[in-house]
């Protein structure tokens, strides 16, 4: 027990992984229902369930107002480089781990009947890449970030190619290289800032707080920051993913498993937010106000172009898919926003996206599984035959649509509230996001709940299962929990959004409240001033 006290944050990265390899050893069955197949599975979901109990001591012992970072472990790894295993825990960080944890095993729950081959290595790799996830959101050391980083791209890339559909090679590839030549680019830029950090205080260091010390030029194109800034964003916008870098999610959501939809749509999509919020904004304050108006109405557009996209599609995975690229634009709008309480928005959003469209596809990968087809125009009158699927696919719909009492109306209220006092005119067009949602969710459901049974097969479907409503319970629960109490997370989340946007206005550059250099404050408030004008 002591030396989980000291180590919690590595357990919680590395249990999974270890879980996974031990999986491998069980042999495997022959049958679907074999015993050393549901041993397998019972194993991946146990996995899961530990995960969650480590991460839920990580929420009981992280104090919002003690130190920036917290449960911190530090060593040395490559010291020629400044590079070290570095984790730690903030606020920004603590949401997105507990929001990781928490869909696990509800995702491993729901494969149970789903998968039918190769059932040890979907496990393996859902484990695996659960250990990326986490160690991408508590990595404290740049180079770090950017080894899970790119370990995520392995099992996602194979979940979506060997478990995924009829194009499946098509999505997983188009997936692989959109974000590995994100990646690619962003690699060039953490050892510019290691580079830049050598040149101005004598040694390599790939520390985020050290980093945070930098003092480069910005206010022009050409400038430091605003080179580097376009480095990194363009891997950030990539993952969000951001108008118009936005063409590979489509084909992933479609032809990945359940599964994989889900962690993709909840989790994956939130790294290229959180990349932002970590890396982009506090480093490079001065690219982040140079490029302010272009990612506002990128966002904006985003918000209108995913609605109005998703209204035509006739595949309910691709529908959802789109509606992800229009509520991620909340995000980025209310991050470039620049005042905590749009940032606080675009954060709660990241949160309320991963609930809501990850309860969508599981939904959808529900009707799946007994009809074995997408098309909303061969549904129709499915309320009749399955009531308590009707009443949870509502639930989710109205949450989707940010009806306030639901998860989904605090962040984007929060975001429009934010972002209008730094541009009434694009929050104006954001709002319209909000309407078009309510017109291509609600008119998905009727279509597909409502009406007349029409097709004969969908006479005899049956209702939700216990499995399946003990996988949805608790995405229900926290639809109203973060819709009705949203102080359950805001306490914990706020003194962390004050830092990021204290830093990304480039008032205070690390946690000490150093601040930046007359030169750097300077060049921000002509920024600033010059937009406002």
């Amino acid at each position: 027990m002591a030396w989980l006290d000291s180590h919690l944050l590595t357990a919680t990265v590395f249990l999974p992984l270890a879980w996974a390899f031990v999986g491998l050893a069980i042999p495997a069955g022959a049958g679907v229902n074999s015993f050393a197949r549901v041993l397998v599975k019972t194993w991946a979901f146990f996995g899961a369930i530990l995960t969650l109990t480590l991460s839920a001591m990580i929420y009981t012992r992280y104090v919002p107002t003690g130190s920036e970072f917290q449960l911190v472990e530090n060593v040395a790894w490559i010291s020629a480089l400044g590079i070290s295993y570095h984790v730690g825990v903030d606020g920004l960080s603590l949401w997105l781990v507990l929001l990781t944890t928490f869909l696990m095993p509800i995702v491993i729950l729901s494969s149970f009947n789903a998968i039918e081959e190769r059932t040890k290595e979907y496990y393996f790799l859902l484990l695996v890449l659960e250990s990326a996830i986490l160690g991408t959101f508590l990595a404290l050391d740049i180079f770090l970030f950017y080894v899970f980083w790119e370990v995520m791209l392995v099992p996602m890339y194979f979940l979506i190619g060997i478990w995924g559909g009829r194009e499946k090679i098509y999505a997983a590839m188009k997936f692989f290289v959109y974000t590995m030549f994100g990646s690619l680019i962003m690699l060039v830029g953490i050892f510019y800032l290691a580079y830049q950090h050598k040149i101005q205080f004598g040694a390599y260091s790939m520390d985020f707080v050290s980093l945070y010390k930098l003092q480069l030029n910005g206010g022009t194109f050409l400038a430091t920051q605003s080179v580097l800034f376009l480095a990194f964003a363009l891997a950030f916008a990539i993952k969000v993913p951001l108008f118009p870098l936005h063409t590979w999610l489509p084909d992933a959501h479609v032809q990945a498993p359940t599964a994989g939809s889900v962690i993709l749509a909840s989790v994956l999509l939130k790294m290229g937010g959180y990349g932002f919020m970590r890396i982009a904004f506090p480093i490079l304050p001065l690219g982040v106000a140079y490029y302010q108006v272009t990612f506002m109405i990128l966002g904006s557009v985003a918000i209108v172009y995913g609605a109005w996209v998703a209204m035509v599609q006739p595949d309910i995975k691709k529908l959802v898919a789109y509606s992800s690229v229009s509520h991620m634009g909340y995000v980025i709008l209310g991050l470039f926003s620049l005042n905590a309480i749009a940032a606080t928005g675009a954060y709660f959003q990241m949160l309320s996206h991963g609930i809501s469209t990850g309860a969508l596809f599981l939904l959808v990968g529900m009707i799946y599984e007994r009809r074995h087809t997408r098309e909303i125009g061969d549904f129709g009158g499915l309320s009749r035959v399955m009531p308590l699927f009707a009443i949870a696919f509502m639930i989710i719909v109205l949450s989707s649509m940010a009806l306030p009492g639901t998860n989904g109306f605090i962040g984007e209220f929060l975001v429009l509230l934010g972002s209008w006092r730094t541009s009434p005119a694009l929050a104006g067009v954001a709002a319209l996001g909000v309407i078009f949602g309510a017109v291509y969710m609600l008119w998905m459901f009727q279509r597909v709940m409502y009406g007349p049974i029409t097709r004969k097969e969908n006479e005899g479907l049956s209702d939700l299962s216990a499995r399946e409503a003990l996988v949805l319970a608790p995405l229900l629960v926290a639809v109203f929990v973060m819709g009705i109490f949203p102080n359950v997370v805001l306490d914990k989340l706020e003194p962390a959004i004050d830092r990021f946007v204290a830093r990304s206005r480039g008032e205070v550059r690390i946690e000490t409240a150093e601040v930046l250099n007359p030169r750097d404050i300077a060049e921000l408030s002509a920024i600033l001033k010059e937009k406002e004008e």
